[in-house]
């Protein structure tokens, strides 16, 4: 019994309070590729906990030899708490995704329609008459990267260079996907269990990425003075933008050439995070081995 009570404690850590001690460890960010991983493999741990919860039950209360015709209902009852779980996220997976792939193609379709193709920046970028400075991609299968007439008139060449690179880099890594799957296991947790301060963590992670990826493009002055330009501007619905908050964007500015994480050089952070990460995932798997380990069913 005790591996089953290991598991349901694990699926609900991870679920309420380890995502919002994460949260609060944005020293983390200084490394983040591996502390995104860190965030997918605590929320793939909490699914796979509470998936399994039920089903290794089965031999604690009926036995490590189970007559299938004589314990129906037990197996009912483990088959269906883990169908729930199951169903919220299949359920959640499915509206995100419509929502959000239905408001993509709409907003493409209009930028195509409104919008001119940029000189020199690949069929993929359009230019729409506009003074704000605003620049964002659309990610799908038919991907766009938008800017603003006020984009171009305002910025410098190497800023301009670092708001393409930035928004390039969301599409070629497909961070719409990474953040999408939170999106949906978020939707999927119980409201009481929801912290929506992960999800902003994560958000911020990802545009770390993509500031990373421009400060290789244009370098980090041009990435700094593109994120204080951008900051502020309207961002659509379904798309991934260089924008960000004052706060967000004065911590994006801060993390464009991190070289320590708690005073641990990045590439020894980067590594415990990424073996907490593998153990994360392992845990529930082995726990589930040994509460099933001998089980027969007949």
């Amino acid at each position: 019994m005790l591996p089953v009570l290991a598991l349901v404690v694990l699926a609900v850590l991870l679920a309420w309070p380890v995502p919002r001690l994460l949260a609060r460890a944005t020293s983390l960010r200084r490394a983040p590729r591996a502390a995104l991983v860190l965030w997918q493999s605590t929320a793939v741990a909490s699914v796979l906990a509470a998936l399994l919860a039920a089903p290794a039950a089965v031999p604690a209360i009926a036995g490590r030899e189970v007559r299938v015709s004589e314990h129906v209902p037990t197996l009912v009852v483990a088959a269906a708490l883990s169908l729930v779980v199951a169903v919220r996220l299949l359920v959640a997976g499915d509206r995100v995704g419509r929502n959000l792939r239905l408001v993509r193609r709409r907003h493409r379709d209009l930028v195509d329609l409104l919008g001119e193709p940029a000189a020199g920046q690949g069929r993929d970028t359009r230019v729409l008459e506009h003074t704000t400075p605003t620049a964002y991609c659309v990610p799908g299968v038919h991907r766009r990267v938008v800017v603003t007439q006020g984009t171009l008139a305002r910025l410098a060449p190497g800023e301009l260079g670092a708001v393409l690179a930035h928004e390039r880099a969301h599409l070629a890594a497909r961070h719409d996907l990474v953040l999408e799957f939170f999106t949906v296991v978020h939707e999927a947790v119980p409201p009481v269990l929801r912290c929506d301060a992960a999800l902003r963590e994560v958000n911020l992670l990802i545009e770390v990425l993509a500031d990373r990826a421009a400060v290789r493009d244009a370098g980090a002055v041009s990435t700094g003075r593109a994120i204080v330009a951008m900051a502020g501007g309207p961002k659509p619905a379904g798309t991934m933008a260089m924008r960000e908050s004052t706060s967000a964007a004065r911590a994006r500015i801060d993390l464009l050439d991190a070289r320590t994480v708690a005073g641990l050089p990045v590439a020894v952070a980067a590594a415990g995070m990424y073996a907490v990460s593998a153990l994360l995932v392992v845990a529930p798997l082995t726990l589930f081995a040994l509460a099933v380990a001998g089980l027969t069913l007949f």
